[in-house]
């Protein structure tokens, strides 16, 4: 049964779980150098997730990282498809980008498109050591091979769906919500 508004599958203290999670996970990684991570994220669910991440980091392991945000409009290959100019917003990497361990922090990952654009994007700023995907949904679905190696939550999804993220900072609440773009028979 899909409630008005969709279906809520992640509640604010599942998202706030995932996001303990996903820090602990970057952290902890083998062959990182703390020293020389950074978090991006990509506008606009993925800043405020990076907010949040670098927030658990240096409260949870007092390690400071900093944070960066990616516009990917311009880089994205169906711009020229939408009916209206892409909104182009601000990148800043207030960090220089060579040799840094940085992770690209999104919402939703799904197509793999955006992804893409990103890497695109932050190439064009220096020359990472290496560059990981942070999300807090993997939806499936993709079109390129692409893939996240820090996950919040797996959903099964239909093409016909759509995830929306909802984050107290622009929604005013913290929810993940599948609605249906298919109109009810």
């Amino acid at each position: 049964m899909t409630e008005p508004g969709g279906r809520c599958v992640m509640e604010s203290r599942e998202i706030e779980k995932a996001l303990d999670r996903l820090a602990t996970e970057i952290v902890k990684q083998k062959q990182m150098d703390s020293q020389k991570l950074a978090l991006v994220g990509i506008h606009t669910g993925g800043v405020y997730l990076a907010r949040r991440l670098e927030r658990i980091i240096f409260d949870q392991f007092r390690i400071s990282v900093p944070v960066g945000t990616l516009d990917i409009n311009l880089y994205r290959d169906d711009w020229t498809r939408l009916h209206t100019q892409p909104l182009v917003r601000s990148t800043e990497l207030p960090f220089p980008i060579d040799d840094r361990e940085v992770v690209l922090v999104d919402d939703v990952l799904f197509t793999g498109r955006t992804i893409r654009a990103a890497l695109n994007a932050i190439m064009d700023y220096g020359r990472p050591k290496h560059i990981q995907v942070a999300v807090l949904v993997d939806r499936g679905h993709r079109e390129l091979p692409i893939c996240a190696q820090f996950i919040g939550k797996e959903l099964q999804t239909l093409l016909e769906e759509q995830v929306n993220v909802l984050l107290q900072e622009k929604d005013g609440e913290d929810r993940v919500v599948i609605e249906s773009l298919r109109e009810p028979s």
